[in-house]
């Protein structure tokens, strides 16, 4: 496991724990700004975890697919990146 996933794999389960724990504020209606921020929290902790699968993806598949001088493969991984990068800005 690379690094970049072993950090973005801390972040999952600290999501997971933070969602638990937002699933029951919302259960015991706890206050919405409350809850707001706590969810805000977990969406920052899966931005993070996927720009570090995306660093480690760029510097390991990405950089080898480059290396071998294959352009279907170099076009496949380019739109694999495009296609991913637009999914996160959405």
């Amino acid at each position: 496991m690379t690094p970049q996933k072993t950090k973005a794999l801390i972040n999952f389960k600290k999501t997971k724990s933070l969602m638990e724990k937002i699933i029951q504020m919302v259960e015991t209606d706890e206050y919405c700004v409350n809850v707001m921020q706590q969810n805000l929290a977990a969406i920052g902790l899966l931005r993070s975890a996927h720009e570090m699968l995306m660093e480690g993806h760029l510097n390991s598949c990405f950089k080898m697919a480059f290396e071998t001088k294959n352009s279907l493969k170099q076009k496949q991984m380019t739109n694999e990146i495009l296609k991913v990068t637009k999914l996160f800005n959405k």
